[in-house]
């Protein structure tokens, strides 16, 4: 993961090789052993919004991981242009590496219309200012943990607001895993729908998947669970800026098969619904050795 913001925009910034075929760089200072999902995701984002009309912005995008990606290379992103209705704009893209594909999107983009208007109403929370900074957590894991979060996620705020995981919270009788939490770029994005989009998608893959494990007591970065993105879905139903407060408001409707399925409402502070966003993913159960 980039460090800053300004690494974040670089990273959207592809290299154009032919029509319909970009490149994307790699963050410098990862020492990640496999690509961060959402950098795949928002950079196929990218890709495929440079082939749509400058009027038609994303509303729905279905992404499947297919392979794990290699930081140490660049990430090549083919895009198929699918459709160009009169309304509606449909673009596949694969990404690749080693001449492997090792991730698919399929996105649609709309023009603006006019049109009914309802939505859920936003929980009643803590404000981002009383939620825990992320990194108060992680320093309860120790030094090298406070390194590797300043190291690879810097260049988001996160503020945890809690979940369910205590047996007597009365949240578990209406639903099994309910875990909140505050996020924002650390710092101004340029004034693009575009790159507010790609980069909400790009944090999105980050904390998702672990409210499937909050009923279990678990936590996505413990020795005993081995977890992977298998497959991810933003719905955008307003405009969204990744750089001012998000309220990621998440569940877990099922676990099984070591398979977690999490979904998550996103509202801005003023409580507008943005997006929906879902994820399928592996929590496999682990014995830890030693």
């Amino acid at each position: 993961m980039p460090a800053s913001v300004d690494e974040v925009i670089g990273l959207l910034e592809l290299e154009r090789l032919e029509v319909g075929l970009y490149r994307g760089a790699q963050p410098q200072a990862s020492v990640l052993k496999r690509v961060f999902g959402g950098q795949v995701a928002a950079q196929a984002l990218m890709a495929a919004q440079l082939t749509v009309p400058d009027d038609r912005f994303v509303h729905s995008l279905h992404l499947y991981f297919i392979l794990g990606g290699d930081p140490s290379i660049p990430i090549v992103y083919d895009v198929e242009n699918v459709r160009d209705g009169r309304s509606f704009t449909t673009r596949r893209v694969a990404a690749r590496q080693h001449g492997e594909i090792i991730f698919y999107m399929t996105a649609s983009f709309q023009v603006e219309e006019d049109g009914w208007d309802h939505q859920d109403v936003m929980p009643d929370v803590p404000s981002p200012d009383e939620a825990t900074p992320m990194l108060d957590i992680v320093q309860l894991r120790g030094p090298d943990a406070v390194d590797h979060w300043k190291r690879e996620w810097a260049s988001f705020d996160m503020r945890y607001i809690g979940d369910n995981r205590a047996e007597d919270d009365p949240q578990r009788t209406l639903v099994p895993a309910v875990q909140r939490l505050w996020f924002r770029a650390d710092g101004v994005l340029p004034d693009s729908r575009i790159i507010h989009n790609a980069a909400f998608t790009y944090i999105s893959d980050l904390s998702l998947l672990g409210a499937s494990l909050v009923p279990h007591g678990q936590f996505i970065g413990s020795d005993r669970v081995q977890p992977a993105s298998l497959d991810h879905t933003i719905w955008f139903h307003r405009p969204v800026r990744a750089d001012e407060w998000l309220l990621y408001d998440q569940t877990s409707p099922s676990a099984s098969g070591a398979r977690g399925l999490s979904t998550a409402r996103v509202f801005n502070q003023a409580g507008t619904l943005v997006a929906t966003v879902a994820q399928e993913g592996l929590i496999r159960r682990i014995t830890p050795k030693g």
